[in-house]
């Protein structure tokens, strides 16, 4: 089920991963690809986008801060991208937070065509139309046990893979809906944590045509990585932890995914 040599693939290959992101995660993001062995590219000026797009191996796109100059960057690059056949993430940060926020995505959900997308619950909810208490950014509340119907709904519709951040993850692609129960509960507790993985995943799609492998292998091995962070602690807070993570990112081919994953493909 995962093609754990992806890990090795990515630090041979140093994808260059263009991420035009929100300002309170961009230093931890381009970190953590520069540790996982890919190439960051944090530009979001509008007169590049068309050259960034079609140069990168892949294109993350997060709405975390929005304002009406970084979507016209967003549209530029994503269609580069789209032109040039590179993978585009999307992360649709607080999508159900407000009204500019649902517009926005709607408006690139039919503009680009996006390889992955990668949020939390409550922000896939908004993307399907299904009710959800949300509030600013965070998951929300809500029926988690809606997971599968949800990734499995965006996926069809957008002809896309889904990725579900949370204490479970859930993936799709419209046919098959794999989950992945591994993770430390600190993950959540740094910000940035869903905005991190989303360039990772970029990475990962960014050497393989294999979408769905790509993602299942990024989520699983992140999130054994924040297992191996908190052995490192000697108390459970979360700044020692986002050094420690951000440490075991760096060195996670020496992992033990394969025996320490916790993947399994859910019947529909």
């Amino acid at each position: 089920m995962a093609n754990w040599y992806l890990i090795e693939n990515v630090r041979a290959r140093n994808p260059l991963v263009h991420t035009i992101t929100n300002f309170v995660v961009a230093n931890d993001s381009a970190n953590g690809l520069l540790a996982i062995g890919a190439s960051p590219i944090m530009a979001a000026a509008v007169e590049e986008m068309t050259e960034l797009g079609g140069m990168a191996d892949a294109v993350v796109i997060n709405i975390g801060t929005l304002d009406k100059g970084v979507v016209t960057s967003i549209l530029a690059v994503g269609k580069a991208a789209n032109m040039a056949g590179k993978p585009v993430v999307l992360d649709p940060v607080g999508v159900g937070a407000t009204s500019f926020r649902q517009e926005t995505v709607r408006l690139l959900l039919k503009e680009i065509r996006f390889a992955v997308i990668r949020g939390n619950l409550g922000e896939l909810a908004t993307i399907a139309g299904i009710a959800w208490q949300a509030r600013g950014v965070d998951a929300g509340v809500g029926d988690a046990s809606q997971a599968a119907e949800i990734a499995l709904k965006v996926a069809r519709e957008y002809r896309t893979i889904v990725a579900i951040s949370g204490v479970v993850d859930t993936i799709s692609d419209g046919k098959r809906v794999i989950t992945i129960e591994n993770g430390d509960e600190l993950l959540p507790k740094i910000t940035g944590s869903g905005c991190l993985l989303s360039c990772v995943i970029g990475a990962f799609v960014g050497v393989t045509d294999d979408y769905l492998d790509a993602v299942v292998v990024a989520s699983a091995s992140y999130a054994i990585a924040s297992e191996y962070a908190v052995k490192r602690l000697e108390r459970r807070l979360p700044a020692s932890f986002r050094v420690a993570f951000i440490d075991e990112l760096a060195i996670w081919d020496g992992h033990n995914q394969e025996k320490l994953a916790q993947i399994k493909e859910v019947s529909q």
